[in-house]
């Protein structure tokens, strides 16, 4: 039982991982083309300058946002 409460937290934090991993892959080439001055910034900074531009990004980077609660 304790080796589940140890493992069940690790695999979420994974899957998180996962998922962020795939959103930074859809929205790479929109980051680099709208928001190359917020890329040493961190995650949140880009984050915000992609929803600036959310109308100008392609669809997969808009539907990852979307799917992401964004």
């Amino acid at each position: 039982m304790t080796r589940l409460l140890f493992v069940i937290p690790l695999i979420l934090a994974a899957s998180a991982s996962s998922a962020q991993q795939q959103g930074r892959e859809a929205c790479t080439r929109d980051a680099s083309r709208f928001c190359r001055k917020y890329l040493d910034q961190g995650d949140q900074a880009v984050l915000a300058c992609l929803k600036e531009h959310r109308g100008r990004l392609t669809r997969t980077c808009q539907q990852t946002l979307v799917s992401h609660g964004q």
